[in-house]
Order: C-alpha cells, then structure tokens, then sequence
C-alpha cells in the first residue's frame, strides 16, 4: 500500500492535494465535477467579518500563461459562509481550511473568533495580501512588523492551527516566512498571486477596471518553486505550496522543493477536473517509482 498522508499542525490529510482559495467557491461549486471525498481539502474562498462586494467589473482577463484577476475578493461575510457553506462541507469526507480576510487585525479576529467553534473548520488560512486600511492600505503581508503583529494576534484569538498565507510581492520571501513563524504560525502557504497589469491597445484602456490585478496560472511556476524552496529551507514549520500548478508533475516539483501540501489554482478554471487528476497522478508517480510513502519526497532536492 503506498501512503499518501500527509499532516500539517496536527492535522492528517488523506493526501497533500488541496485548491487553491478563491479558485473553487467553497466546495459547492465545483462538487458536480470533482467528488470532494478525493481530495485531502477543500480551502474556502476568503471570508470577511461582513459581505464584500468585491471590485468593479471588468475584473478578469486572460494573459500569457495564465489570468489576471482583480475580484477584490467578494464575498458573503462569515454569517451565511457559517450557515450554507460549512454544513454543506459537513456531507464530505475531507479536511476543510477556511480562508479569512480582512481590512483590519479587528476584522480577522471577528471572524477567527466567530470559527472558533465551528468543528467543521480544521484550519485557517489567513490571507495577508489584504490591504491594512489603518495603515494606508498597504498589504499585511509585505511588511515584517504588520506581519508578525497580525500573526500574533490571531494565535491568540483561536486554539485552531493558522496557516499564514504569504505574497510574493516582497523583497526576501525566506524573511518573510521566518518572521510568520517566529509570531507563532503553525504552517505557511505560498504564494499567492503576482501583481500585474494589461493594457487593451485597442481601446487605449486597461483590461481590469482596478488597473491592476493578481497574476495567476502556469506563467508563473518557476518563481513559485523558487520561493517555496526558499521558504521551507527557512523555517522549520510546513509549508503549503502554489503557483500556476497544472498537472501532478507540477504538484511533485513543489514537494521536493520542500512543500508538505500543493495547492491547485487558476487550473480549475481551465480544468475542473485539475485536482482529482494531481492525486491520481502522484499516486502514479509513487508507484511506479517505488515509493511507499509520499513523505519521503518531501525536500527531497538539496
């Protein structure tokens, strides 16, 4: 039998394959595609302490090698999520991690605590990339000292395991990963998206009425690898990799860079069916190449 386990925090999942948040609803989505049960979770799309109505449209386009997207992460608030979504997820054998967002640590800590007593939520997730608007907007996670702050202050507000969701859009991703760590992070997942733009030549306009968006998809990979490598070398707590994975062979990549986890994003929107055939192709993998237990190509690349 070969063992695709993996744990996190505590928390065992019946395989590293997850999506990638904002990429699949809540699980409902998508669950006339892919049987739930197969994966090792289901990451909810970011919730907010209230409803999010998001950006103003035009808010998607399509790039070389993958998408843009300026959403502004729309959302219901955390009554309705903890009243449809998590007994939706309730019907399903797999580990769910709840994406929290926020404008301030006041907003995160209302949600967080709200969770708190949800046993349908495992983990959270918490995306930095939001934009601190007490602190003129800029984002949580490219700063060392708001970083930390946050992390600390939610630790202290929930007895669930935190995942702290980190931007790539900084100088020293490793910096970054310690610094999570060192305020009481139990995992770390990365990265999320790049900051990009596109201009429609033809209409002498930009394609996303935000300007600019966050960039996803396969285009992206080997900066991700990269930064996940450097991360996991960095800290000593598990690391959640992402970034324009497309097939299990990206998906192996991330693990022996040093991920315990991956994460499968803008490929749902291509291929709904993208994280059922990652599992079904490491399983693969494994086997052939002799493999019991997919631990052991866990930063397996030095």
């Amino acid at each position: 039998m070969i063992k695709t386990e993996v744990t996190i925090a505590g928390v065992t999942f019946k395989n590293p394959v997850m999506e990638g948040s904002g990429t699949f609803g809540s699980g409902m989505e998508y669950s006339e595609f892919v049987d739930l049960n197969r994966l090792g979770a289901v990451v909810t799309k970011g919730v907010a302490n209230v409803p999010w109505p998001g950006n103003p449209t035009p808010r998607v386009c399509e790039v070389y090698g993958g998408m843009l997207n300026a959403i502004g992460l729309q959302n219901p608030g955390i009554e309705v999520f903890c009243e449809r979504d998590l007994p939706f997820l309730s019907n399903y054998d797999t580990k769910v991690i709840v994406n929290v967002c926020g404008r301030s640590v006041e907003d995160y800590i209302e949600v967080v605590e709200r969770l708190s007593d949800e046993p349908r939520a495992d983990m959270l997730e918490i995306n930095v990339s939001c934009p601190n608007v007490k602190e003129g907007a800029i984002a949580f996670g490219t700063d060392p000292s708001a970083l930390s702050n946050i992390t600390k202050e939610i630790k202290a507000h929930t007895k669930k395991p935190v995942i702290m969701k980190l931007t790539p859009n900084v100088t020293n991703i490793a910096e970054m990963a310690k610094v999570a760590e060192d305020a009481g992070a139990d995992a770390i997942s990365l990265i999320n998206t790049i900051t990009g733009m596109k201009i429609d030549i033809e209409r002498r306009k930009f394609a996303l009425a935000n300007k600019t968006g966050g960039m996803s998809g396969p285009a992206i990979k080997p900066i991700a690898v990269r930064m996940v490598y450097q991360a996991s070398h960095a800290v000593k707590i598990p690391v959640i990799g992402m970034g324009g994975i497309a097939t299990a062979e990206d998906a192996i990549e991330f693990m022996m860079a040093g991920a315990t986890a991956v994460s499968v994003g803008m490929m749902n929107f291509v291929n709904p069916y993208a994280t059922v055939e990652c599992v079904e192709g490491i399983e693969d993998y494994l086997e052939r190449h002799g493999i019991t237990n997919i631990n052991e190509i866990i930063g397996c690349v030095e």
